[in-house]
């Protein structure tokens, strides 16, 4: 297990984060020359990678939205959450409903020294340092006390966050989802989505290097299937689990998923 304390508070701008290279492919400026390397690198194989996150980002907004406008979620608790961009979780939420809660929830120290910046002014709003793997102390942390009420719907964000953590008995996807289910209200949702290829060279081709890039900090990149197996028991909401550009677009003529070399797959599932 990865408590709180295990955390470094420490940036190290030489090793490349997940959450910085998420936001290098997003336009984002809180990125360092090694994200921006990693990401050139990684895009001579699988040259999607910026759409795919621009996509994903806007797949996330959507499902906000939906979930605030059309079945009354008021709390979202995001795990690896990622560095602060435009129009995040609680900027859609709240734009619907300003009395709507969100805590961010990330094990990057960047991402809370730029989110605690941001959040000063906003009290319904909080980021928390913890690894996501860590549902007791998320659970348990005085900020999640105060501002999401557990025995209310919820709407719980794992959003292209489960290929960064390796598969484990205890502290894989599957065992995360379970422990957090277990904990919530029925009529809570879940969001989930992560990485996938049904290549195997492509697999093991960003699975070894982004483990590399990153010293560790990376699970693999998976299968539809094994994404699929995290929603048994769950009523997953229309249109299914899909490569997320086409999870309910905006329009027609909406941004697709330009190449499948790989593709960020999954959904949004109600709790019976």
């Amino acid at each position: 297990m990865h408590s709180e304390k295990q955390l470094s508070t420490k940036i190290d701008a030489n090793v490349p984060t997940a959450a910085r290279m998420y936001d290098h492919y997003l336009g984002g400026k809180d990125n360092y020359a090694a994200d921006r390397a990693a990401c050139a690198e990684l895009d001579k194989v699988v040259p999607s990678t910026r759409r795919l996150a621009v996509n994903n980002r806007r797949f996330l907004q959507r499902v906000v939205r939906t979930l605030t406008q059309e079945y009354g979620i008021r709390q979202f608790l995001d795990h690896g959450s990622g560095l602060p961009t435009q129009d995040n979780v609680h900027q859609v939420a709240q734009s619907i409903d300003p009395t709507a809660h969100v805590v961010y929830v990330d094990n990057d120290p960047m991402v809370l020294v730029h989110g605690r910046a941001l959040l000063e002014q906003d009290e319904r709003t909080t980021v928390i340092h913890a690894d996501m793997r860590e549902t007791d102390a998320i659970f348990s942390h005085p900020d999640t006390q105060r501002l999401i009420d557990f025995t209310q719907p919820v709407a719980v964000l794992f959003n292209s966050v489960f290929h960064c953590i390796p598969d484990s008995d205890t502290d894989g996807p599957s065992a995360v989802v379970q422990r957090v289910t277990e904990r919530l209200a029925p009529g809570s949702y879940l969001l989930m989505c992560q990485l996938v290829s049904e290549d195997a060279k492509v697999r093991d081709f960003v699975t070894n290097f982004m483990d590399q890039a990153t010293q560790g900090h990376w699970g693999r990149v998976r299968q539809e299937k094994d994404v699929e197996a995290l929603f048994d028991g769950l009523d997953i909401l229309e249109p299914g689990l899909v490569e997320v550009s086409t999870w309910r677009p905006d329009s027609e003529v909406a941004p697709r998923q330009l190449t499948q070399e790989w593709i960020e797959f999954g959904g949004v599932a109600r709790l019976p």
